[in-house]
C-alpha cells in the first residue's frame, strides 16, 4: 500500500464526494483514490478496536497542527444537496459497498475536531487546565494510597486475614480488696526473705521474715543450723537484693532462731498478731520458698489448736528435737517454708511455719524434707514472741520446767516420773518436789487436758512461761490426786 500526506488524503475524500453528487444517472461511480483498506481519518477506531487508537499508517502531523475538515462545497462557492449519506471508502462502482475495516459504524457520525477558539478543549501541548486534573489525580491517588495502607496494616495486624484473634477483657490495675488473699500477699510478701545457708560440709535454704528496723529475722532453728560455727548465710529480700547474716541466738527446744543484717534500710518488719486469739476455720496464708521458690504463697484454714507435736530427732542424744504446742493448718508447706510466716486475714503473724507430717508411711513428723499432704504446724507467735525476744536480748533462750525426770520407756497411757539413769526422778527443791510429786506417779492431765505420753507433757509445759501455776493431774498407787506447780526456769542452747 502507498502511503501519502495527510492533506492529499483529505483532498481526495472530498473530490470522491464531489464526483458522486455531480455524476449523471447510469454514469459509472468514480472510485476514491486510494486502497480499500487504507487508513480511516485521524481518531477514528477500527472495527476490532473499540478501545486503543490503530497507529496509523501515514505520518501523523505534529503536535498543535490543524488538519481542515473536508467541505463537500465545489469551487464556485454553491452547496451541493447530499441525496444520501456520503459513499463509503471502498465503495466499487457498481454501488455494492465493498468492506471497509476502518470506516465508521453506520449511525455514528465522527466526533467534530476540536476547535481552541470556540473554547473546546485544546490539543495536547495546549490543553486548558490539564495541570490542574493531572495534580488532582495524583493527590486522589496519593490519598487512596495512604488510605489503603492504613486500612491493610489494620486488618493484617488483628488477623482479619491471616491469625484468629480472640477478644479479652482488660482490667485496669486496682488495689487487691483487703482481705483477700492478694491483699494479704501485697502486705506481707515486702517483709518475707528467704535464706541460703551453708558450712560443716552442710548447706539448705528455708524462709525468714524481719522483726524490726534493725534487721533482726526470725527463722527455725534448723534452718540456720548448717552454719554451725564459721558458716555462712546469705538473706535474699523480695526486692533481690541480698545481704550477709550473723545468727544472734538460737534454741533448738523452740526450734528457733534470730539473725541479723547490718547496713540494710528499708525493711518492712511484719505485725505480730495474738495466737491465743486463733480458732479453728479460721483462713490463713503460709509465705515462703518451698523448693527454692521464693514468695510462694499458699493459703488454708487453721485446722486444730495446741497440737502436741515433736520434730527433730537426727541427733544421736536428741538435742535437735523440738516439743511445740502447735498451731496445725492445711495451708501447703514444703521444704523451704520453714521459718516463714503464717498470717492470718489482716496480714498479722500467728505463727511460725515449722514441720509437716510426712507421707512415708512412718507417720512421723519432718521439720520440712519430705512434700506436702496437708498436715503443717507452725510454732504460735506468742511463744515464738517470747523466745525472740530473749534471743535478741540475751542470746539465748529459758524455758519452763517442773524438775522431773521422765521415764521414756513407759507404754502406758500418761507420762511416769522415774529415772533409769541412776539420777533422781524427782530434783530436789524443785517444783515438783514442792507441789509433793513422787517417784512412781504418772502425769494424766495438765490443766484438765490429757496427755498421752512424755513428749506430750513436755510440750504442754513448755508451751507456757516460767512462773506460771499449773494444775497436774497424777495418778499414785490407783489414786488421783491434783497438785499445784509452779514452774521454774532452765536454760536453753
Amino acid at each position: 500500500m502507498n502511503s501519502r500526506p495527510e492533506e492529499d488524503v483529505a483532498d481526495t475524500m472530498g473530490t470522491a464526494a464531489m464526483d458522486k453528487a455531480n455524476s449523471a444517472p447510469g454514469q459509472p461511480e468514480s472510485r476514491p483514490g486510494h486502497d480499500p483498506y487504507g487508513t480511516p481519518p485521524y481518531g477514528q477506531p477500527g472495527p476490532w478496536a473499540p478501545a486503543p487508537p490503530v497507529q496509523r499508517p501515514q505520518p501523523t502531523p505534529p503536535t498543535g497542527t490543524h488538519v481542515p475538515p473536508v467541505s463537500p462545497t465545489p469551487p464556485g462557492g454553491t452547496q451541493v444537496p447530499q441525496a444520501g449519506p456520503p459513499p463509503q471508502h471502498g465503495t466499487p462502482a457498481g454501488g455494492a459497498p465493498r468492506y471497509d475495516p476502518w470506516a465508521a459504524p453506520a449511525g455514528h457520525a465522527a466526533p467534530p475536531p476540536s476547535d481552541p477558539a470556540a473554547g473546546g478543549p485544546e490539543e495536547p501541548g495546549g490543553r486548558r487546565g490539564g495541570g490542574r486534573l493531572i495534580a488532582g489525580a495524583a493527590a486522589i491517588a496519593l490519598v487512596a494510597g495512604l488510605i489503603g495502607g492504613g486500612v491493610g496494616s489494620y486488618l493484617e495486624r488483628h488477623g482479619t486475614f491471616s491469625d484468629v484473634r480472640l477478644p479479652q477483657t482488660v482490667t485496669e490495675g486496682a488495689p487487691a480488696p483487703e482481705g483477700s488473699i492478694a491483699g494479704i500477699a501485697q502486705t506481707v510478701l515486702p517483709g518475707v526473705v528467704t535464706l541460703h545457708v551453708s558450712g560443716s560440709g552442710e548447706a539448705g535454704s528455708g524462709t525468714g521474715f524481719v522483726l524490726d528496723d534493725e534487721g533482726h529475722i526470725l527463722t527455725n532453728a534448723h534452718v540456720v543450723r548448717p552454719a554451725g560455727q564459721g558458716g555462712v548465710i546469705e538473706v535474699t529480700f523480695g526486692s533481690g537484693d541480698s545481704a550477709r547474716a550473723e545468727v544472734v541466738g538460737q534454741d533448738t527446744g523452740y526450734d528457733l532462731a534470730v539473725v541479723k543484717v547490718d547496713g540494710v534500710s528499708g525493711l518492712s518488719p511484719l505485725t505480730l498478731g495474738d495466737s491465743d486469739a486463733v480458732r479453728v476455720g479460721d483462713p490463713v496464708v503460709a509465705i515462703g520458698a518451698p523448693f527454692e521458690l521464693a514468695g510462694t504463697v499458699t493459703s488454708g484454714i487453721i485446722s486444730a489448736t495446741e497440737r502436741p507435736i515433736t520434730a527433730g530427732g537426727a541427733e544421736a542424744d536428741g538435742s535437735d528435737i523440738s516439743y511445740v504446742n502447735a498451731l496445725q493448718t492445711d495451708a501447703p508447706i514444703n521444704p523451704g517454708n520453714s521459718g516463714g510466716p503464717l498470717v492470718d486475714i489482716n496480714g498479722r503473724v500467728i505463727g511460725v511455719n515449722s514441720a509437716i507430717r510426712t507421707a512415708d508411711g512412718g507417720g512421723g513428723l519432718d521439720p520440712g524434707q519430705a512434700g506436702s499432704v496437708g498436715l503443717g504446724f507452725a510454732i504460735p507467735v506468742n511463744q515464738a514472741k517470747d523466745v525472740a525476744e530473749q534471743l535478741i536480748n540475751t542470746g539465748r533462750a529459758t524455758y519452763p520446767v517442773i524438775g522431773v525426770t521422765l521415764d521414756t520407756g513407759y507404754l502406758g497411757d500418761g507420762a511416769r516420773v522415774g529415772s533409769s539413769g541412776g539420777g533422781p526422778a524427782v530434783v530436789p527443791g524443785g517444783p515438783a518436789d514442792d507441789a509433793g510429786m513422787a517417784d512412781g506417779d504418772v502425769i494424766t492431765a495438765v490443766n484438765g487436758e490429757r496427755v498421752r505420753s512424755s513428749d506430750e507433757l513436755i510440750v504442754r509445759i513448755r508451751s507456757h512461761r516460767p512462773g506460771d501455776r499449773l494444775e497436774l493431774t497424777v495418778e499414785r498407787s490407783g489414786d488421783e490426786l491434783e497438785l499445784t506447780v509452779t514452774l521454774g526456769e532452765s536454760s536453753g542452747d
